[in-house]
């Protein structure tokens, strides 16, 4: 079997796998998901780096035209300037109202999510202002989204998506050094159809005007399926992502609730936990664009977006064996 990898600075090989049944096919919204256990949300960005300001001139054009596209495509403005006076709480989080209710939406009653749920969910991306990343020529930008919900436009950092979540144990190198460098420790690998990850760019370009580059996946042409590597956060101070586990998976929908069992991190390292976990994978997500060191790129200039997942939280029912997960990369490259 061959594999298109579209990935120009590692190419990774994965295993043929075994026909997939439904994979994925389940989904579900839950009641209140509380079981006393805290969702910690990470304020950091996904990247660390100081990005460096532009001339001052520049700054004030950039302002500009950030408000003119504020005014445009912020049609609730007024409404969640209103909200932010009002705060609430959310899983040990205090925030402004219209925020806890996208975070109950989106985490707690896991809708419009992109996957199986919804054709179309009914969520917006919003423009992004790209910042420069360090001395070179990258600049990137934490995208935002903004959720009808029954009318009620609310703003958020995050979206969900119908995955797989890698947390099988990589081979290492011929000489004993890991291949697969901070797997499970700073990044793993994300499983989710062609057509999930297709529909997120279209969202993307509508919003943002951005094509997005396919960079950086690995894809399976015979179960259209496609691997993305997914930062997390976890240094001293930052959240580590969750896993919660569904309770009782032959639950009804209305029924269905989850635990938390502890972060990516912790559970990666249990033997009995190294699979596949299926569920709906909670991201932040960031665009990175190529780009000169004093012009800032826009859309139409040629230039294409990649995009940078970090995954949050994990909503998991279950592991799967009809995946299979990617074990190794060519040892050239470390």
């Amino acid at each position: 079997t061959r594999y298109r990898t579209q990935h120009k600075k590692r190419p990774l090989s994965i295993d043929p796998p075994p026909p997939i049944n439904n994979i994925l096919m389940m989904h579900y919204t839950t009641n209140n998901t509380t079981d006393g256990s805290s969702e910690r949300l990470s304020l950091y960005p996904a990247y660390s780096k100081t990005a460096l300001q532009p001339p001052a001139h520049v700054i004030r054009n950039i302002a500009d035209h950030n408000n003119q596209m504020a005014a445009a495509s912020r049609d609730d403005e007024e409404t969640v300037a209103d909200a932010a006076n009002t705060l609430a709480e959310w899983r040990g989080n205090t925030v402004p109202e219209k925020e806890a209710k996208a975070l109950r939406h989106v985490f707690d009653d896991l809708q419009d999510h992109f996957g199986y749920q919804r054709v179309d969910p009914r969520v917006r991306f919003n423009n992004t202002n790209l910042a420069r990343l360090g001395n070179g020529g990258t600049w990137f930008g934490d995208l935002d989204f903004t959720y009808d919900i029954k009318g009620d436009h609310c703003n958020l950092a995050y979206i969900g998506m119908d995955v797989c979540v890698d947390l099988t144990p990589k081979l290492v190198h011929k000489h004993g050094q890991p291949m697969l460098k901070d797997y499970g420790k700073t990044w793993v690998y994300v499983y989710l159809r062609q057509l999930t990850l297709d529909k997120v760019k279209s969202y993307v370009k509508t919003g943002t005007g951005w094509d997005v580059s396919d960079d950086g996946t690995v894809f399976d042409p015979n179960r259209n399926l496609v691997a993305i590597e997914a930062k997390m956060h976890h240094q001293t101070g930052q959240p580590k992502p969750s896993v919660w586990v569904a309770k009782d998976k032959n639950a009804s929908e209305q029924d269905m609730s989850f635990s938390r069992i502890g972060t990516v991190q912790d559970v990666s390292s249990h033997p009995s936990q190294q699979r596949i976990h299926r569920g709906v994978g909670i991201f932040s997500v960031s665009m990175e664009v190529e780009g000169g060191p004093n012009v800032r790129p826009t859309p139409g200039m040629g230039c294409e977006a990649n995009l940078c997942f970090t995954l949050v939280s994990l909503r998991t029912w279950g592991i799967t064996d009809c995946v299979a997960p990617i074990v190794h990369a060519p040892s050239k490259w470390y």
